[in-house]
């Protein structure tokens, strides 16, 4: 099976597109040297679930240094529960005999399917019951004094994802009730027959697809001349998401309570300008502005930073945020970042799982954000607005010199809640779930 850019194009676009046609045009493309299409391996059905419905880990690709490789195609679901109050039983069996479909009909892989489903707290607040003491779910809001986001409120968010254009699509059809089987598998229940899709986002990952989208797209926030490197997955022109600076699946799991075995999810939507990050800095400006001054200095990033290999080496420079941007009138993304993204024991304390997006022909990007507790992103959300810098040196503005800010512009944000696989279907605040 071939795998040259006009193809992986034509893939990436019919997920953006979605729909029957979309799904056609994939079956045309997705298949072996002969033609006919590669299968999509089943799955095995509710009982063969992890109980930590964000465990992919172990379940996707990785690279030679080990870091996780996201499934390339991405979509996210933002849904509502009809009317108002609690959902009752028969729409709680629903979801749930929805979702069983999926678990049936693909295999839990990058060469199937991949999901989760997680509930807002504006979703538990239709219960009297509250959320257990300690469980940190808040609302969300604005992290910064410079953003006006759209606060995502809806109840549930859906995220799928999968190497399988093909299967995400037809996943999708699926859980509209589009089709009457998923890859051979009888369809007995939509999902949107229980709960109303109020958003469908979409998204990608992986070295060349950004370039090749702005290619081909008239795409805006990028530069007309295209300068995004060949090897980079993220618009930005940069690696991310090394394995020794993310938490690990362990680290983000919530431990106790009823719960336990699930985790909380941050989902940030950011538009990306990118005509001055790439017409006006220069490549060791990009490294100082992304990673930190010293990557710079010391030469320690060649290309798109893929000579890290796993740990981009931000550690030994977090104490040093205010003197670096006293001495270069500049400072990193990263090393800001960081300093609020370690615990006590120098863990890492978010799983972060990035993707890009070309919705509405804008350059933006999708940022999930996995961790025990909401706070913990918002702290290390803070510590990356460098206001402490911005007082120690007038090079450093609160958008300016300050890491990637001046090129990011906050659309949405939203906090959820992602339950254990046996608590997935509407869950109440106590822990309860269809039986």
């Amino acid at each position: 099976m071939t795998d040259d850019p006009s193809r992986r194009e034509v893939l990436k676009a019919a997920v953006a597109l979605g729909g029957a046609s979309a799904l056609s045009a994939c079956l045309d493309i997705q298949g072996g040297d002969d033609g006919t299409p590669t299968p999509v391996p089943t799955g095995g059905g509710p009982d063969s679930l992890p109980r930590r419905q964000f465990a992919w880990n172990e379940r996707i690709r990785h690279d030679e240094h080990g870091n996780d490789l996201l499934p390339t195609h991405q979509t996210l679901w933002y849904l509502s529960v009809p009317g108002d109050g609690p959902p009752d039983a028969d729409t709680r069996e629903a979801v749930e005999s929805a979702l069983a479909t999926l678990d049936r009909a693909y295999e839990r892989s990058n060469e199937g399917l991949i999901y989760s489903i997680g509930y807002s707290p504006a979703y538990f607040a239709r219960f009297d019951e509250s959320l257990p003491e300690g469980l940190d779910l808040p609302r969300p809001r604005r992290l910064s004094s410079f953003e006006q986001p759209t606060l995502d409120e809806q109840d549930a968010l859906l995220h799928l994802a999968s190497d399988r254009a093909d299967a995400l699509l037809e996943a999708e059809q699926a859980l509209r009730g589009e089709v009457d089987t998923a890859n051979g598998v009888d369809v007995e229940t939509a999902l949107t027959d229980a709960l109303d899709l109020d958003d469908r986002r979409t998204g990608f990952v992986g070295p060349g697809l950004p370039r090749q989208k702005a290619e081909d797209t008239d795409l805006n926030g990028v530069p007309a001349d295209n300068p995004i490197p060949e090897a980079s997955p993220l618009f930005m022109g940069f690696a991310a998401g090394f394995q020794r600076n993310q938490a690990t699946e362990d680290y983000v799991t919530i431990q106790e309570g009823p719960f336990a075995g699930g985790t909380t999810k941050h989902v940030a939507n950011v538009r990306q300008r990118l005509d001055d990050w790439y017409g006006e800095q220069d490549f060791d400006q990009r490294v100082t502005e992304m990673f930190s001054p010293q990557h710079a200095e010391q030469g320690l990033v060649e290309g798109v930073g893929d000579n890290l290999g796993d740990d981009s080496g931000i550690d030994q420079f977090l104490d040093t945020v205010v003197e670096d941007a006293k001495e270069f009138g500049r400072v990193g993304h990263a090393q800001k970042a960081a300093r609020a993204n370690r615990d006590s024991e120098g863990n890492v304390r978010l799983l972060r799982r990035h993707f890009e997006s070309t919705d509405d022909d804008d350059a933006s990007l999708h940022f999930p954000s996995l961790q025990r507790g909401i706070t913990a992103f918002e702290e290390v959300r803070t510590a990356m607005n460098g206001e402490d810098v911005t007082q120690a040196t007038p090079a450093v503005r609160q958008r300016v010199n300050n890491g990637i800010l001046e090129y990011i512009f906050v659309r949405n944000r939203g906090n959820f809640l992602v339950p254990p696989s046996d608590l997935r279907a509407l869950p109440t605040p106590t822990g309860d779930a269809a039986e």
